[in-house]
C-alpha cells in the first residue's frame, strides 16, 4: 500500500513503532458492525488483513458505501476529534484481523509527547482529508444526475 494514509506512509517509522507498542490483536467475522454513527468512538483498528466497508446512511435510502479498507489502513478517526462519537459506520466484508487501540491511551501518549502527537494528527487529517474526498465522489456516484460532478 503505498497512500499516505496508512499506517506504513502515514507516520515515521519511530512513532509507528511506539503507536504498535499499544496495539492488540483482533478478529472480526464477516458482517461483524465495527462502529455506529452517533455511538462512541473510544477505539480504532489498522487492518492486517482482510476488508472493512466504511458506509453512511441515507434516509429513505440503503446505506451507501463510500469506501473499502484493507491492510494497513485505519479504520476510525473520530476517536481524536471531541466530541469522540463515530461520524460513519464500519462493517467488515470478509473476516479481518487488525490492531486495536484504546483512544484514550493513544490520546494520553500524544498529549504527553507533543512530536508524536503532531505526527499522529497530522496523519490523521490526511486519512480525514482523504475520506471526505472519497464519500463525496462516491455519494455524486450514487446520487447525482449524470454529469453533475464535471466543472
Amino acid at each position: 500500500m503505498t497512500s499516505t494514509t496508512s499506517l506504513a506512509t502515514g507516520l515515521p517509522a519511530g512513532h509507528r513503532e511506539r503507536l504498535l507498542g499499544l496495539a492488540r490483536e483482533v478478529s472480526f467475522d464477516i458482517g461483524t458492525r465495527l462502529f455506529e454513527e452517533g455511538r462512541p468512538a473510544d477505539r480504532f483498528w489498522i487492518i492486517r488483513t482482510g476488508t472493512v466497508a466504511l458506509d453512511l446512511h441515507v434516509p429513505g435510502r440503503r446505506a451507501a458505501v463510500v469506501e473499502s479498507l484493507g491492510h494497513g489502513e485505519l479504520v476510525g478517526w473520530s476517536w481524536h476529534f471531541p466530541p469522540y462519537v463515530w461520524q460513519l459506520d464500519a462493517e467488515a466484508t470478509s473476516p479481518v484481523r487488525a490492531w486495536e487501540f484504546e483512544a484514550e491511551s493513544v490520546r494520553t501518549m500524544c498529549a504527553d509527547d507533543p512530536e508524536f502527537g503532531r505526527a499522529v494528527a497530522v496523519w490523521l487529517g490526511r486519512v480525514v482529508a482523504h475520506r471526505l474526498h472519497a464519500s463525496r465522489v462516491r455519494l455524486l456516484d450514487l446520487y447525482a444526475p449524470h454529469g453533475s460532478g464535471t466543472r
